[in-house]
């Protein structure tokens, strides 16, 4: 199964929520990133070595703590959000 699209859609759905999205090397004690809010605007920090499954999982933890339910996301997209929103 790959997870490209479902990142790339993820990433696209971040945009649409205005929530910026980096990719940067984090320190192992961080994890491999998450959610935060910097001047008032959310941005969500990916560790660039993670894997493309560690990436979806941080993108969809993140965007599930906000309200998504406006946005057009494919099946696969969405259950996916919906899985890791918990």
């Amino acid at each position: 199964m790959k997870l490209e699209p479902v990142l790339e859609e993820l990433e696209g759905a971040a945009e649409k929520l205005a929530v910026k999205v980096r990719y940067e090397p984090l320190a192992t004690t961080v994890g491999h990133g998450g959610l935060c809010k910097v001047n008032g605007e959310y941005r969500v920090i990916i560790d660039k070595r993670a894997s493309t499954a560690e990436r979806v999982a941080t993108l969809a933890k993140s965007l599930g703590a906000l309200d998504t339910s406006g946005l057009f996301l494919s099946p696969r997209a969405r259950q996916t959000l919906q899985r890791y929103a918990a």
